[in-house]
């Protein structure tokens, strides 16, 4: 008799365990793949976590256990659908994350192969039919036949839905002359292939990657300035890696720098790259990922979730713009792409982490300082070329003030025109989408917001939509009050919307294309913005932060941050480094050709540390003034920060929990871990009920997650709430 230990597909804590299950079926089960099973009355989808073979009948196996077993027989699957390194990897996330192993095999695997029931209504394998002629005998045909037969003998790959004459092709089929084949479709493919020009590497670059191979460390990081070559360094590294017969995978944090990656590595590796990001369909997401199982593949390319891309014998994984918080997934398991990658790394002989970007984490320069990641450095721009020119504008000073524009100073104005008589592009960045940050009743002041969140809705000019950038609610933009009934509405604060209308304004004559995620929403739409303006179709391009990571544009020559300061009034201790970043990486879009480039940062906060040392390019300078203050108020990286979040519908009992895990982590700390909670930054009441974030700060990290399993093991145990586990957590 065989019995299946099977994990559930409810990612809940409290059956974060296998159910046994008695297999009757024909086929032999693996571990590794989805099988469709019985539980709490309900058919659901199970994943294989062990297969016995038990020497007694099914009746006396249950007198042993105590209880009865049900029988389980519908595999899904005729193989393993991850690999035995991943496997072991999904261990190690879920034990580190502390989170429910089955939420982990769920975000390794694409949509149709996911243990979930939904996964069954997602895409299958598709064919396309081909013909193939098997007999050459022309005896009992009639012309017409013949004549079909001669074409399809003189023809190669001819599709069954090419052949208009469907009755004769019917005959041809029935009397042995003509087969029907099928052919596996590729439901994804990427055309814009660009033919490259293979740069020489500079002395630096060759000096880097001679470091990089030559030493046996697992992790690498690259600080680059903006333009220094380092993608230059990653496709070098990668074809050495990949003529030693190894693979490699790259993670980008964009889902428009995909396209960038693809067209420099496709140049090299043609179909033996892949491809894995979210705005693939699932049919497509499917085809790549069976690609890769199958061992067809040599180099991945994607987002986030590409992490766990089932590559063999990896031999190189980079993660550009590592510090990029997108590679940290929000939802359970909330894994961080680079530690998934140092993970996977230590499972492949000589296998090894390179991490690159201008303006790395804290966490990670404290690393590279201290010896634990070897440090490589690029401090130069390809050929010498300068760093932009840079000036601060400060917007508390009436003078800077332009009367002709509620947005824009007058030297950013001035500036706009001269690149734009000069026939330069400009690129124009407000971390901020929308058109008005909120509407006012200006006879009562009561400010609309959302039903969930209690936050102020952003109007949305495009759609004429009320939206909450929190939780996505949208609703119809208001005409009256809904507290006094007053038409007398006023739209407050600006985003990108609202800059675009603006520059339409003051340039009338100028192209402007506008990129955020609302334009993203539609598929294709960044990449074919991206492909548009670098191409010159248009002058001046207006975004969010999107634009300022990777693109590289060389006749862009002009860099204006609208408002640098926006992100320096979010509650968090990540806020001056998120500035820094950003203003960093903006200004990096200038000067790339041969042209030199400037950036204009207008800001109410011109001494503000971040905003000086972004505006000169001064990395160590910014790292050196906020270690100081992280190491003052014991914030990453000198102690872990991690979060519990607590939902339930009812509001007391969310209220009493918060408050019992809080103090039962802090009575079992020992004065070792500092909570910082309960609280609820954001929602009040959203569609799931009532929410309480509990926030930790430590130094061990053992001891820690030792304390919050006894808490998982509590909490699981009562009914009508729900909790995340946050390891790590970027938002403190």
């Amino acid at each position: 008799m065989i019995i299946l230990n099977v994990l559930i597909e409810h990612v809940i804590y409290a059956i974060n365990r296998p159910f046994s299950y008695v297999y009757t079926g024909k086929e032999t089960p693996k571990v590794g793949e989805r099988i469709q099973v019985t539980f709490h009355n309900s058919q659901v989808v199970g994943y294989i976590t062990e297969v016995l073979e038990v020497d007694k009948t099914k009746s006396e196996y249950e007198e042993e256990l105590g209880y009865q077993l049900f029988e389980a027989n519908n595999l899904l699957d005729n193989e393993p659908i991850l690999t035995s390194e991943l496997r072991l990897v999904a261990n190690e996330i879920s034990k580190y994350y502390l989170a429910p192993l089955i939420s982990v095999y769920q975000a390794m695997l694409p949509p149709s192969l996911k243990p979930t029931s939904s996964s069954m209504k997602k895409a299958k394998i598709a064919y396309d039919i081909y013909l193939r002629v098997i007999s050459e005998d022309e005896s009992n045909l009639t012309p017409k036949q013949i004549e079909l037969l001669r074409l399809l003998k003189g023809s190669s790959e001819v599709k069954k839905n090419e052949i208009k004459s469907v009755s004769i092709l019917k005959k041809l089929i029935a009397n042995k002359n003509v087969e029907e084949y099928k052919v596996e479709k590729r439901r994804y493919s990427f055309t814009d292939i660009k033919e490259f020009k293979e740069l020489t590497l500079t002395n630096d670059q060759r000096n880097v990657k001679d470091e990089f191979l030559n030493t046996n460390d697992l992790v690498y990081l690259l600080e680059g300035v903006t333009g220094s070559g380092k993608t230059e360094v990653y496709i070098s590294l990668v074809k050495e890696i990949v003529s030693q017969g190894k693979t490699a995978l790259i993670l980008v944090p964009e889902i428009n720098l995909t396209p960038v990656m693809m067209q420099r590595f496709y140049h090299l590796f043609k179909d033996k790259v892949a491809i894995l990001h979210s705005e693939l369909t699932s049919g497509e997401k499917y085809d790549e990922y069976r690609k890769i199982l199958n061992g067809d593949i040599q180099v991945v390319i994607g987002t986030r979730s590409a992490v766990f891309a089932p590559l063999n014998n990896i031999g190189i994984i980079i993660l550009d713009e590592e510090h990029v918080e997108s590679y940290k997934q929000e939802n359970i398991p909330c894994y961080h792409a680079k530690d998934v990658a140092i993970m996977r790394a230590k499972h492949f002989e000589n296998c090894k982490v390179l991490l690159g970007s201008a303006t790395p984490t804290l966490e990670s320069e404290a690393r590279a300082l201290k010896g634990v990641y070897h440090h490589l450095k690029l401090l130069k721009r390809i050929n010498e070329r300068e760093l932009p020119e840079t000036e601060i504008i400060n917007l508390q000073d009436y003078r800077n003030i332009d009367y002709a524009s509620s947005i824009f100073s007058k030297r950013l104005r001035a500036a706009i025109k001269e690149t734009l008589d000069k026939k330069e592009q400009v690129v124009l960045l407000l971390n901020r989408r929308g058109y008005s940050t909120s509407v006012l009743c200006r006879e009562c002041g009561h400010v609309i917001k959302c039903p969930d969140c209690d936050i102020p809705l952003v109007y949305h000019s495009f759609d004429h939509m009320l939206k909450c950038h929190n939780c996505g609610h949208v609703e119809e933009q208001a005409h009256q009050c809904p507290e006094c009934g007053s038409k007398y509405l006023s739209r407050i604060g600006f985003g990108s919307e609202k800059i675009e209308e603006e520059i339409r304004k003051l340039f009338p004559t100028a192209s402007v294309l506008r990129l955020d995620s609302d334009v993203g929403k539609v598929k294709n739409n960044i990449a074919t913005t991206l492909k548009a303006f670098a191409n010159h179709e248009a002058d001046i391009l207006i975004g969010t932060q999107m634009i300022a990571k990777g693109h590289d544009f060389p006749d862009v020559t002009l860099v204006g941050l609208v408002l640098a300061d926006l992100g320096l009034s979010l509650p968090s201790a990540r806020s001056s480094e998120r500035t820094f970043q950003l203003i960093t990486q903006a200004i990096g879009r200038a000067g790339r050709g041969e042209k030199k480039g400037r950036a204009i940062i207008q800001t109410y906060m011109p001494t503000h540390y971040s905003i000086v040392y972004g505006a000169k390019q001064d990395y160590m300078g910014f790292y050196k003034e906020e270690i100081r203050i992280r190491k003052l108020q014991q914030n990453p990286p000198y102690t872990f920060a991690s979060t519990i979040t607590i939902t339930s519908k009812n509001e007391d009992l969310v209220n009493q929990v918060a408050y019992t895990t809080l103090d039962l982590v802090l009575r079992e700390g020992e004065g070792k871990i500092i909570g910082v909670g309960p609280s609820s930054p954001y929602v009040k009441k959203d569609v799931l009920g009532y929410r309480r974030v509990c926030m930790f700060k430590y130094k061990d990290q053992d001891k820690f997650k030792e304390i919050m399993q006894n808490i998982i093991n509590i909490l699981s145990k009562k009914n009508g709430i729900s909790i995340k586990i946050d390891i790590d957590a970027l938002d403190i």
